[in-house]
């Protein structure tokens, strides 16, 4: 069916003349310098309990931990939060996880939906997908913090070490995961001690220098001090994040 005439055997070309086309250009460019909260997300501040400064976001996700590991978690009321975040969304804490199955942040912090804005890739290293997630995040959400997490035994990084201790050869396109995550056995390479756990403590210094740093976004956003970046990593055994 046509969708200017209706004619269900007819299907017309819309032609614009070159006033109504500069009409609707200029329409489309008013609508792309909208404030980005009006722009990217509908709603204003649908959990106002997630408003906070990034020491208290911080000390939110400790507390969040701290129930986790003692295994008095909340109880989450999900179909309340689902009503309240259709119209958008504030989270209070970025996160940059593992993919490990392992690992769940929003379990480890004991939040609710709408609380963490998780990006997560084997090896929670920071690449352009990645920091242009956590721009939207701080810039259009108002995330005060970004957290790296790490966490024990990581595969990735034992691939990496692997790869470049050991010269092993990896399949498909694992060779470039673990190129990422060179750098970070490099430097644990001369230090003292087991050599994957100082690689992945390496691991999320390393990402968090580069979160607080990635211009023009983030690095204005730290240096202005509206963000806090931090890094953790997650002990297997009890659930434990240590904060570096």
């Amino acid at each position: 069916m046509c969708a200017i005439c209706g004619n269900p055997s007819l299907l017309h070309t819309p032609i614009y003349s070159r006033r109504g086309f500069l009409k609707l250009a200029g329409g489309a460019a008013a609508g792309m310098a909208l404030p980005g909260r009006a722009l990217f997300a509908a709603g204003e501040t649908p959990k106002p309990q997630n408003v906070l400064t990034p020491d208290e976001a911080l000390d939110r996700l400790k507390k969040g931990n701290e129930r986790y590991v003692a295994g008095v978690m909340k109880r989450h009321d999900f179909r309340t939060e689902r009503e309240a975040l259709v119209g958008g969304q504030n989270p209070f804490a970025g996160i940059l996880s593992c993919a490990d199955s392992r690992i769940a942040p929003e379990y480890a912090f004991d939040s609710g939906r709408g609380d963490l804005f998780v990006v997560r890739v084997a090896g929670n290293f920071a690449e352009e997908d990645g920091i242009a997630s956590f721009e939207y995040a701080v810039k259009f959400l108002g995330t005060p913090l970004l957290v790296v997490l790490g966490h024990e035994k990581c595969g990735a990084v034992d691939a990496a070490i692997k790869t470049v201790k050991d010269g092993a050869e990896l399949p498909g396109h694992l060779p470039q995961l673990v190129e990422h995550i060179r750098p970070a056995v490099q430097a644990a390479l001369p230090q003292s001690g087991d050599l994957l756990e100082n690689a992945i403590r390496e691991n999320v210094l390393l990402n968090v220098e580069s979160l607080k740093t990635a211009s023009p976004i983030l690095s204005q956003y730290v240096a202005d001090n509206k963000v806090r970046v931090v890094g953790g990593i997650y002990k297997l055994a009890d659930g434990h994040v240590e904060w570096l």
